[in-house]
């Protein structure tokens, strides 16, 4: 096995060890999580992308070349048997070869792309559990505050019962707003034909003060006159007694 052969098995058995070690049931979904955001990952992740566009491109190029060598090995009736007699155990070598890389390169491309698949659904679920857990307690804080609102009202409504205030029962609906609103516009027409029939009155009585001012004023003149009048009488009198 040539060098680049070996690196890319090397590579592929590193996949399998990985992939392996992702499936292990017993490490959580959360540590691994911790693991991928560790200081190193993180480091490594920074050029992770580039190193597998990379990896990926070179897997490929090695698996269309096994490729080309199968179907180059792959036509042994064009090879002379009789001034060749080695020929096709020779051909039959190079063609396995060719057909072992083959299928080296093609699973180290499945296992590289499986990989990263993995490692993806890994963080996703232990970004959805945590989602979970914290949905989970905030919809416990929620039961126990309304546990304790339905508690404290209850208790409210038998102090309230206790001082003879009069309660309306949860089940019992109130009057809609449509039904108020036509409550209210009765109430408002009322009041308003009380204003009007206060602001008549009161017309009324402004008229009857000023008449009866009138005849006061005129009931004066007239007492003022007669008291006059009445001077004069007795001015006279006077005049003739003497």
């Amino acid at each position: 096995m040539s060098l680049q052969w070996t690196a890319v098995a090397t590579f592929l058995y590193a996949e399998v060890f990985l992939v392996l070690l992702l499936c292990i049931p017993f490490i959580s979904p959360k540590r691994w999580n911790k693991i991928f955001k560790s200081r190193l990952m993180q480091t490594i992740a920074l050029y992770g992308n580039t190193s597998f566009m990379v990896a990926i491109a070179i897997l490929v190029f090695l698996l269309i070349d096994a490729f080309r060598e199968v179907r180059k090995y792959g036509v042994p009736e064009k090879v002379d048997l009789a001034n060749n007699p080695t020929a096709i155990e020779h051909i039959h070598m190079k063609l396995f070869r060719a057909q072992r890389n083959q299928y080296i390169a093609g699973f180290a491309l499945l296992l590289c792309l499986l990989l990263r698949r993995l490692a993806t659904l890994l963080s996703q679920q232990a970004s959805l559990m945590a989602s979970n857990e914290a949905f989970k307690k905030q919809a416990e804080g929620a039961s126990s505050a309304a546990k304790k609102y339905m508690e404290e009202n209850e208790v409210l409504q038998e102090k309230l019962t206790e001082a003879g205030i009069d309660v309306p029962e949860a089940g019992k609906k109130g009057p809609g707003p449509q039904e108020e609103n036509k409550t209210l516009k009765e109430e408002v027409k009322s009041l308003k034909e009380e204003l009007d029939t206060t602001k008549k009155a009161l017309q009324k009585s402004d008229s009857d003060v000023r008449a009866m001012k009138k005849q006061a004023e005129n009931l004066t003149v007239e007492y003022d006159r007669l008291l006059d009048e009445h001077s004069k009488l007795l001015a006279t009198s006077d005049k003739k007694s003497d």
